[in-house]
């Protein structure tokens, strides 16, 4: 199975993966399917998603993914399951899986990713300089 197919499959059926709905252990599966996969499936992706901002920060996709959603949100406790509400939780699920599928059709493209990788490096260049 593809990664795309993959995602999509987990999106559509998360209890068949032992999910609950909630954020915190849905990113946390995500990021064991990366890990299993040699860091190749979300490779970029926090890049990705810092380029979509247009901000630099130092924050890892786990909150950037909740920044974008609830730019309010305070992080400290984000992985709290009290921290969202259920809603809150199935929007942020939803999101999260949003992004990773239009972020690995961004990755399959080499022509769309050497883009991002040089805004990623323009902005990176911005600060340092």
């Amino acid at each position: 199975m593809n990664e795309k197919k993959l995602i999509e499959a987990i999106r559509d059926h998360p209890q068949g993966y032992g999910l609950d709905g909630t954020y915190y252990p849905t990113a946390m599966f995500l990021t064991g399917i990366d890990v299993g996969r040699s860091n190749g499936t979300l490779h970029g992706f926090t890049e990705w998603l810092v380029v979509r901002r247009g901000e630099l920060n130092s924050f890892y996709w786990h909150k950037l993914v909740l920044l974008d959603l609830f730019p309010d949100m305070s992080l400290y406790t984000w992985r709290s399951p009290e921290h969202l509400t259920p809603e809150q939780h199935q929007q942020a699920v939803d999101h999260l899986f949003s992004l990773v599928l239009e972020f690995l059709d961004v990755r399959n493209s080499p022509r769309e990713l050497g883009r991002m990788y040089t805004r990623y490096e323009a902005m990176s260049a911005h600060i340092e300089g």
